[in-house]
């Protein structure tokens, strides 16, 4: 039994000398991989800064339909919390495909109705439908609010979920709508709520390293590299920038201050590009006002009509001819 103990130790040392070679080899290993360290290449927009800051210059107004009819502005201040909450949800369930003024009167007649979860539940589809028309597909929107209000009752109590994931999960809620009911109801920023709005805009600027095809790509794309500080602020400014400048047909490119650093500038403006050689658009001005479309044209056309080549003068001759012709005729 003594030979026992030489032949333990010298079959133990072996393994125990060579596990301190292994571990000198990986803390070696360790200290080369630091030593040249792999470089991570963090891509963004090289001018949205700047256009950052011209964008919310020109929101200083706060006059757009997102700043006095969006869903931060739906619900009733001196309802409950968790009526709050469920009002700004109906809200963001209300403006898929509809714009911010039917929205807002929709919501006026829910709430003037009482918009509560019960009260929703209790209310046929018919006088529902009545409310909530003509906000877009009002019809499916009555389906969902009955079957999102009736879940909420059942597995939430009556309140909204506090998490993407629970959100996500009602019927009739996507990504946009969760992650806005986030920031708006529960005061906490999961991610960045993309519509229409600022997935055109983001485009337009350039602020996605590739071209998106919808929100959901957008909002992937600008969660990869816009600083999280942003991630609240951003929707609220993209959406009254595009309802007032960078319109989806015809933008107002000649009022934008950030005319002269969007790639997209110009090439679906309103009026037609000027002469190669003469200014694109009239020079910023310090201050930026909104105004109609209309009027917006009048000053590139002024440009237009004094710095291009005037046609050739007709004599008065000439011109006495053309209007017999005329009256000929």
């Amino acid at each position: 039994f003594c030979s026992c103990h030489p032949k333990t130790e010298t079959d133990t040392l072996p393994l125990s000398s060579h596990s301190r070679r292994r571990k000198q080899l990986k803390v070696e290993y360790d200290k080369d991989e630091s030593v040249t360290p792999v470089k991570i290449e963090h891509w963004e927009s090289p001018d949205w800064k700047k256009q950052l800051e011209c964008i919310r210059e020109m929101r200083s107004s706060r006059d757009a339909p997102v700043d006095n009819m969006g869903a931060k502005t739906c619900y009733d201040t001196e309802a409950p919390a968790h009526v709050r909450r469920f009002q700004v949800l109906v809200s963001l369930m209300l403006s898929s495909q509809t714009k911010d003024q039917v929205t807002a009167a929709a919501m006026q007649k829910l709430r003037a109705h009482g918009c509560t979860v019960e009260n929703i539940l209790t209310t046929d589809d018919e006088a529902l439908g009545k409310l909530i028309y003509p906000v877009g597909f009002w019809r499916t929107k009555v389906k969902y609010l009955k079957l999102t209000s009736a879940m909420l009752q059942k597995e939430f109590g009556g309140d909204i979920p506090d998490s993407v994931e629970g959100l996500v999960r009602l019927p009739g809620v996507g990504p946009k709508m969760a992650h806005l009911a986030m920031d708006i109801a529960w005061d906490q920023v999961s991610g960045i709520g993309v519509d229409t709005h600022v997935h055109r805009i983001s485009n337009r600027l350039g602020w996605l390293k590739k071209p998106t095809k919808n929100p959901e790509e957008t909002r992937k794309a600008l969660e990869e590299w816009l600083p999280r500080e942003l991630w609240s602020e951003i929707n609220w400014l993209l959406v009254g920038f595009g309802q007032q400048v960078c319109l989806p047909v015809n933008p107002l490119c000649s009022v934008c201050l950030n005319q002269h650093s969007c790639p997209s500038a110009h090439k679906i403006s309103p009026t037609k590009r000027p002469k190669a050689g003469s200014p694109r658009s009239p020079n910023p001005t310090s201050s930026f006002t909104t105004k109609t479309e209309p009027e917006q044209e009048s000053p590139v056309k002024h440009e237009r009509t004094k710095r291009e080549p005037l046609p050739a003068p007709v004599s008065p001759t000439a011109q006495r001819r053309r209007l017999k012709s005329k009256v000929k005729h």
